[in-house]
């Protein structure tokens, strides 16, 4: 059933629908990839590709706009796929399922696809419509934004010759983005060392559950609870005073999500079984005090399992232990340029099980390359501290604002002219792929726009209805207006 029938405007959420429809796991995009070439089959108009799978659709200006400049909207087809523990989905074969929540549209249980299905959307619209008025429109999509910015680092240099851009990847209606952190990250490997657990000892699960998660760029700020983070003070509290020992561990999922969830099982000695438990209710306080304003979900829950065979010695699990408490999390500096902008900060993602190695990935951001820099050495050194292995991404630009752009003069004018008021004009923290298509395009004027999304990388991901209508309005009349 077609949820946003009474929606408008109504192309947008037509093809908003029809890309739920599509399942486009970052890496895995062929689906949409076949999709937007059967699309410009469909409309008989230019399709471009190149050998890392990114497209660029073209159409001609409308007539009176033959000859204003060319410009490029960009989006990439992508999305993070996260689904809550008690949903089932196959993302690389069931559709999202959005519907309406008051304001906003949500997905049943999974991440919603938003980011940046909207500015698929958008750009399919715009691509399909006869009456719009524009100048020569080149829409390029980028594979694989949110797992390594593959498309854009991969991007080949003639894809198109527009020297505008508008990015449509951003979340908030009202603000205008010239700039944004560049990032990279390092990832920390341990290979575990066991022995037999004791025949006297009580087994227990316990897991980390109700956090809002997010983006670790945009809501990295926000107060947010760390699954990983929380669940290893519980574990390092258990150890000390009740002589605790991993069996097993793992926590969050993406590079560039806050962790939701984290589980870890282990043992104590008998005697303390209802101190285990006691020592929960006693934690639960104390998080819902320090952070329960903005993580009233936020649940702890312990369990009685059945007896490992084998647990981490306590050399292993001490190293484990101390290492994640002490790896860094959320903001590191606040930027000294813009007021209330984070200029650094750092993510420990997840905490995993690989060929039979604890994998630990994290991700930092920084509108500096020297922040960047120093704060993933300091992430580094604490993993080789515990005695992991390490391995550093190359990372990715940042993209450095520009406030005599000629493009943004036009969005501010025009957001202006429509709304009666003044847009806001910012750099964000979170990675945008402008930086690198400025290595590739020299002297590409840029901006980026986009509706309301909150939550994006997480199941609670939603779209204020509102800002989609306010966005395609804006975005009509800067193409209408590019001179």
């Amino acid at each position: 059933m077609y949820p946003f029938e009474r929606l408008n405007p109504a192309e947008i959420w037509t093809y908003f629908y029809e890309i739920c429809q599509i399942p486009r796991p970052s890496k895995k995009e062929e689906k949409i990839i076949e999709y937007l070439s059967d699309f410009a089959k469909k409309h008989r108009l230019n399709l471009k590709k190149d050998n890392i799978g990114n497209m660029v659709i073209s159409k001609p200006g409308t007539p009176g706009f033959e000859n204003h400049p060319t410009t490029v909207l960009q989006s990439h087809i992508d999305m993070v796929c996260e689904n809550n523990s008690d949903t089932e989905h196959n993302f690389m074969t069931d559709p999202i399922i959005p519907y309406i929540d008051g304001e906003w549209i949500k997905a049943k249980g999974t991440t919603l696809g938003a980011d940046d299905g909207i500015g698929m959307a958008a750009q399919l619209a715009i691509l399909a419509s006869k009456e719009i008025e524009h100048g020569h429109i080149e829409c390029l999509f980028t594979v694989d934004e949110e797992t390594g910015l593959t498309g854009a680092f991969e991007l080949e240099p003639d894809m198109f010759t527009g020297k505008t851009l508008i990015n449509l990847d951003s979340e908030d209606e009202g603000e205008i983005f010239i700039g944004c952190a560049g990032g990279m990250s390092n990832t920390g490997y341990f290979t575990p060392e066991f022995e037999p657990a004791p025949k006297d000892a009580f087994a227990f699960k316990v897991k980390i559950s109700g956090l809002k998660g997010g983006h670790s760029g945009d809501d990295i700020n926000k107060g947010l609870g760390n699954a990983i983070k929380i669940l290893n003070r519980y574990i390092y509290d258990a150890t000390r005073e009740y002589d605790f020992q991993l069996a097993t561990i793992e926590g969050g999922n993406l590079h560039n999500a806050i962790a939701r969830e984290a589980t870890a099982t282990g043992i104590v000695p008998w005697k303390y079984k209802e101190e285990v438990r006691v020592l929960i209710n006693c934690f639960i306080a104390d998080l819902q005090e320090e952070i329960g304003k903005t993580e009233p979900h936020i649940n702890l829950h312990l369990e009685s399992i059945s007896l490992p065979k084998k647990i981490f010695t306590k050399d292993f699990h001490n190293r484990l232990v101390n290492t994640i408490y002490a790896i860094p999390h959320g903001v590191i500096a606040m930027s000294s340029n813009v007021p209330g902008l984070v200029e650094t900060s750092t993510n420990l993602a997840s905490i995993k099980t690989e060929k039979q190695q604890l994998v630990i990935n994290t991700s930092q951001r920084s509108a500096l390359d020297s922040g960047i820099k120093d704060i993933a050495n300091m992430v580094n050194t604490v993993f080789k501290l515990g005695g992991a292995t390490t391995k550093q991404s190359d990372g990715y630009p940042g993209w450095n604002p520009n406030p005599d752009s000629k493009i943004l003069k036009t969005a501010v004018e025009t957001y202006k002219m429509l709304f009666k008021t003044e847009p806001q004009v910012k750099a964000i923290h979170a990675g945008l792929e402008c930086g690198l298509f400025l290595q590739k395009y020299p002297g590409l004027d840029m901006i980026s726009i986009g509706p309301t999304i909150k939550s994006a990388h997480s199941p609670d991901e939603r779209l204020h209805i509102e800002t989609v209508q306010k966005f395609w309005d804006h975005l009509l009349a800067i193409l209408k207006h590019v001179a």
